[in-house]
């Protein structure tokens, strides 16, 4: 897909990055260069600086990435992503959402958001299950119909918006993933990570700086899981699940949606 340009909307605020010493768009970086070179990203960072409508000038798509604070996406705090995500979506641009990214799409077009009351999901989203709809939508292709892929979440969707299809589910969370398509929105979204390996859900672990750290005992497992099958299966995955050409499919598939709207 030859020069794609891609805007990733950081959802972490500058402490808190500051703090993690990364941000959550690079993820989707390495992860856009690895799946197809050509693609062009560019940055937005509300929480740091005011956005603005000039953005979305000549963009084929947008990424809305997860985030670690402490606040839901339908707090006051979160109201510069809120806005941003509206006109985002007044664009009629394609839009992907991972975690706090599909949350926050929840909320924006009318749904809700809650605590889980399962508690936190770190590591994988164990056996997500694809629904009659996500069988056939072009977000999930080449995804068995029972997977994992690396999440890390606190809060969860609890009232899908009104024309949302539900794509997959899982034990923990109602909604593991979701499309909207109506009124000129186009979004595909996922309460997992596609675009984290399993050593990145370790690293975020590590800093003691999120609402996810005290969840240290898995650390040992995320690191060793790509190459060490054991460990794999401690998380509820395989090494294969963890590859980046298997764990990024969602990516690939969102990815090669652009090009069909840049096409059309």
């Amino acid at each position: 897909m030859s020069g794609a340009k891609i805007l990733i909307v950081e959802s972490n605020p500058p402490d808190l990055i500051a703090a993690q010493g990364y941000r959550a768009c690079d993820q989707f970086k390495a992860a856009f260069a690895e799946l197809e070179p050509s693609v062009k990203s560019q940055v937005a960072e509300p929480y740091a600086t005011k956005f603005h409508l000039e953005k979305l000038d000549d963009i084929d798509g947008v990424v809305f990435t997860g985030s670690g604070v402490n606040w839901s996406v339908d707090a006051k705090e979160a109201a510069p992503l809120r806005e941003v995500m509206e006109h985002v979506f007044q664009s009629g641009l394609p839009v992907w959402g991972s975690c706090n990214g599909m949350q926050l799409a929840a909320v924006v077009l009318g749904g809700s958001v809650r605590p889980s009351p399962n508690g936190l999901e770190v590591g994988v989203a164990r056996d997500t299950r694809k629904t009659e709809a996500g069988k056939s939508h072009p977000a999930l292709d080449g995804r068995t119909d029972v997977y994992a892929v690396p999440c890390i979440h606190r809060d969860e969707v609890e009232r899908l918006p009104k024309r949302a299809v539900l794509l997959a589910e899982n034990d923990h969370s109602p909604v593991q993933s979701f499309s909207y398509r109506a009124e000129g929105v186009d979004f595909w979204g996922a309460q997992y990570h596609p675009e984290c390996s399993a050593t990145s859900i370790a690293k975020s672990l590590r800093t003691g700086n999120s609402v996810f750290s005290a969840q240290t005992a898995l650390i040992d497992d995320l690191e060793a899981g790509e190459r060490d099958a054991r460990a794999a299966d401690r998380l509820g995955t395989t090494c294969a699940a963890l590859h980046p050409k298997e764990r990024t499919r969602e990516l690939a598939n969102w990815l090669m949606h652009v090009k069909d709207r840049i096409s059309s």
